[in-house]
């Protein structure tokens, strides 16, 4: 018991997040069965969350920062519509002899398109103090303009085949796009964890008076973070193009709801700070069994709205309840002599004086101002 307690109280979220993830699990496979642990449902589900999971894990750097980037599917649909255009045959067209060639610019067009739109947002946030939230809803709609004026608002097919075929391959029956995700979140876990600009984009979400004051320049942490979640989103854009075979405006749109669902599900604090990449992973598996389970039950698109809201307001409100809860002020006052009696919370000793209870360490109150971007 005391073991259970010690973990709850080091990562309460996670704790809370792991428990949601085994109990949802254990009633899916209970009541679907094989049709949920089938070869072909499973492969399905991973290559479904590939392109969402980045768009996710880049929603999650954001809040690190006490910032958020309502741009992120914007973003990755320009980015996707940039490479198609280059691999569409428009530009130049596409034979046997130059496609492997058009595949690699496409790749790297989409890439770089990512990297700008991120920087641009940086440049917003730290150069222009721009709060994150105004920044990025003016960015997501200024992309969504410039992918209507280059596509007409028509779709973008692409003409190489290879590049096609991406979306669909598998390494011992597992999509390449899947180990391609879970590469990803290994190194942006260990890039947040164990080296020095990770430590600065948890210090700046937590306290950027403090990080400022030791030195760093708190507008370039904020412009290469957003940089970061740039190349995530330009990934994305790639994975997005290759399972369709084609880009257009409005693709993904739901992606930007449901990334700000799993960041929360997470428990990534909205004033910055705190949040484990393994946290992402873990509600990027509930959320999408819960996906894989409504579509083989043929749910109503109109009732998994209403479940992800109420799985929303369930988490927030657990979360809210297991913060309260401190395992060892209510271990102290369980060994207390008359715990749980009528009328006090304990008795004197042979000396008349009362047991000492630890009294639970105290907590930072975030930081309204944080929201605002750089000080």
């Amino acid at each position: 018991m005391n073991a259970i307690a010690r973990l709850v109280e080091k990562d309460k979220n996670l704790s809370v997040l792991i428990l949601m993830t085994v109990a949802t699990l254990l009633v899916l496979v209970s009541l679907l069965g094989g049709r949920f642990l089938s070869a072909g449902n499973l492969q399905s589900m991973s290559s479904q969350v590939s392109e969402f999971g980045f768009l996710a894990l880049a929603m999650g750097i954001a809040m690190l920062t006490a910032g958020i980037d309502l741009s992120i599917v914007a973003a990755a649909v320009l980015a996707g519509i940039m490479g198609a255009q280059v691999m569409s045959g428009q530009l130049v067209p596409v034979t046997a002899a130059n496609a492997p060639v058009l595949m690699v610019v496409g790749i790297v067009v989409s890439l770089v398109t990512g990297l700008l739109c991120g920087l641009l947002n940086g440049i917003l946030i730290a150069k222009l103090s721009v709060p994150p939230i105004l920044a990025t809803l003016g960015t997501m709609i200024l992309f969504t303009g410039v992918s209507m004026v280059v596509t007409n608002g028509q779709s973008v097919p692409v003409a190489v085949t290879a590049f096609s075929n991406l979306g669909a391959s598998t390494v011992a029956n597992v999509p390449l796009i899947f180990i391609l995700m879970v590469a990803a979140y290994l190194v942006v876990g260990f890039v947040l964890k164990r080296t020095r600009f990770g430590r600065q984009v948890y210090l700046f979400g937590e306290n950027s008076a403090a990080l400022r004051f030791s030195g760093v320049r708190n507008d370039r942490v904020i412009i290469m973070t957003y940089m970061l979640i740039g190349l995530l989103v330009g990934i994305a854009a790639i994975i997005m193009v290759s399972r369709v075979n084609s880009a257009r405006v409005g693709f993904g749109e739901s992606y930007l709801l449901q990334a700000i669902l799993v960041v929360v599900l997470a428990g990534f604090n909205p004033y910055g700070g705190r949040g484990r990449v393994i946290s992402v992973a873990l509600g990027l598996v509930l959320l999408q069994s819960l996906q894989s389970a409504f579509t083989i039950l043929q749910f109503n698109p109109y009732v998994k709205n209403l479940i992800w809201g109420s799985m929303l307001l369930l988490v927030m409100i657990v979360n809210y309840y297991v913060a309260r809860w401190n395992p060892r002020k209510a271990g102290a006052r369980a060994a207390l002599p008359g715990a749980g009696t009528a009328g006090g919370t304990g008795s004197p000793d042979a000396t008349g004086a009362m047991p000492a209870v630890a009294s639970p360490a105290g907590e930072r109150a975030p930081d309204p101002v944080s929201m605002g971007g750089t000080r």
